[in-house]
């Protein structure tokens, strides 16, 4: 079954706005430079629009070698993308839900940007060039012990700051069923950044994405293993950082999960040889499994 890549987004500050790509490199960590960055409190714990849904009103871009920021009332944020240095005095312990990791501390300047955003102290670090999360080696393995298709995978994948996988994808269609739903409801329709994929499937069937197992794109194949269990986030709006009810309210309807938990979207690793790229437009080759 062939379906298409209708759109790709990376997201370079965890929890603030995306950036959509025409193409993007990708490899086993994910697309290039997502989730790359993270804010932290003083603790180095993770802050996410969870607690914080101002985060959502940041819009990033990546220009001549620096990662800008901007928000409503805040001067322009340059952040250099590459390390400028290796000195540990720059280096910082960091929490990512149940991992600890180094980071590059951006200093001072990016912490007073985001502190007076959010109205409380914290830090702008950045993945450490020497640091990796893995996604759960027990997981994969058993997924892929299920899907003896996917052969091939490794069982270690590495990546940043996202929050359990390297890439989130998501269906088109999906959200059209979403969006039917609220409409009938009499609410207003949500767009697919809601959800914060990196990955959206077009000319694809609502929630087929659920019986994925793979996707393949040229020489990257993307291994479908867990869906995505939403937190609030959904309903904070990406533009303005304001919360409501929905779309999880009406999701919850239609998509609990029996032990617990709404879900939207596929958690994937990723396999792909040195240089991979993929493109908006790019055939996806799928294998369902009912």
């Amino acid at each position: 079954m062939s379906v298409s890549i209708s759109s790709l987004t990376i997201y370079p500050i965890k929890s603030c706005g995306g950036i959509a790509l025409q193409s993007s490199a990708i490899g086993m960590a994910g697309l290039h430079n997502d989730r790359r960055w993270m804010v932290v409190d003083e603790r180095g714990a993770f802050l996410t629009q969870r607690s914080h849904p101002a985060m959502a009103r940041v819009r990033t871009e990546l220009r001549d070698g620096y990662l800008l920021a901007t928000a409503p009332g805040q001067p322009r944020l340059d952040i250099p993308i590459e390390v400028v240095e290796d000195d540990d005095s720059v280096r910082r312990r960091v929490r990512v839900w149940r991992d600890e990791v180094d980071a590059v501390d951006e200093g001072d300047l990016a912490a007073q940007w985001f502190g007076s955003l959010l109205g409380t102290p914290c830090r702008l670090v950045k993945a450490h060039p020497d640091s990796h999360r893995v996604a759960s080696v027990e997981r994969i393995e058993t997924w892929l012990a299920r899907h003896p298709v996917a052969e091939g995978f490794p069982l270690r994948h590495v990546y940043a700051f996202a929050d359990g996988y390297p890439v989130l994808i998501a269906n088109e269609a999906s959200l059209a069923e979403l969006n039917g739903k609220l409409a009938a409801a009499g609410r207003a329709p949500v767009d697919m950044a809601r959800f914060r994929p990196n990955i959206v499937l077009g000319e694809f069937g609502a929630f087929d994405e659920d019986y994925t197992v793979l996707a393949t794109i040229g020489a990257v194949r993307l291994a479908l293993v867990k869906p995505c269990v939403r937190c609030e986030i959904p309903n904070t709006d990406q533009v303005t950082g304001v919360r409501s009810s929905e779309p999880m309210a009406t999701l919850a309807g239609f998509r609990s999960q029996p032990g617990g938990g709404v879900t939207f979207g596929m958690n994937a690793i990723v396999s792909a040889p040195p240089g991979a790229v993929l493109t908006v437009g790019d055939r996806a080759e799928v294998v369902l499994d009912f």
